[in-house]
């Protein structure tokens, strides 16, 4: 009796497919969806309607609940999160443009992280050889909550970089996620502060935003100089 299906077809199917589904091809697809973005916001600069182009129509917990979703795809394209912060801040004030910021974050973080961990993870985890990057690695796998907490309070640590490290690492969605909100609000609330102080220059609490962005921002670059020096010296 014929099959049905001839099996060489069957078989090229099947090799067709592993290849599409391989860690190789999904890291392609990966890298290619992260360059799309990143074209998408240098050409059309989509922070921009988070500010002057937002809808005067909406208003109230639905505006700040809808920045937020919009605020998380923004950061997951690599829009500068201090922009967004301070739009943020600019459109609803400090209390609702930080929490629309916090959950903008937390939702951009979640996407980066759900991106690297089903396209990514599976073809870089073989790469990660160097004494210094097994390191890294392990510290995420194995205190994820608090390695994470760090970087976010960190503010020299790229946020995107932060994601993918995570995701490229065993950590756990809760502990990454859970990090990131909490980390994240220090320097968020900064900027949001300061973005909805903006028309009052000399305000206090103007001030002390930006006082505490400059010394975070100093710090940082204090931190990652130092840093730089010794792995030079080993």
């Amino acid at each position: 009796m014929l099959d049905p299906v001839p099996r060489p077809a069957s078989s090229l199917a099947i090799r067709c497919t592993r290849a599409l589904f391989s860690p190789w091809s999904r890291l392609s697809l990966l890298v290619a969806m992260l360059a799309a973005a990143a074209l998408t916001v240098v050409l059309y600069e989509p922070q921009r309607l988070l500010s002057a182009g937002w809808p005067p129509q909406l208003s109230g917990a639905a505006a700040v609940v809808l920045f937020g979703v919009a605020y998380g795809a923004c950061t997951a394209a690599f829009v500068p999160r201090p922009l967004l912060n301070l739009a943020a801040g600019a459109l609803f004030g400090s209390q609702a443009g930080l929490v629309s910021a916090l959950v903008g974050t937390v939702l951009g973080a979640g996407i980066s992280f759900t991106l690297g961990r089903l396209l990514g993870q599976d073809a870089l985890r073989p790469l990660l050889r160097g004494r210094w990057l097994k390191a890294a690695d392990n510290q995420l796998s194995s205190h994820g909550f608090r390695s994470m907490l760090a970087l976010r309070l960190f503010p020299g640590v790229p946020f995107a970089a932060a994601n993918y490290c995570a995701a490229v690492s065993r950590m756990g969605y809760v502990p990454f996620l859970l990090a990131t909100g909490l980390g994240s609000i220090p320097n968020t609330a900064a900027y949001v502060v300061a973005g909805s102080r903006a028309g009052s220059p000399t305000s206090p609490a103007f001030l002390i935003a930006i006082g505490f962005i400059v010394v975070t921002g100093l710090a940082a670059g204090v931190i990652a100089w130092r840093k730089r020096h010794r792995l030079r010296g080993h």
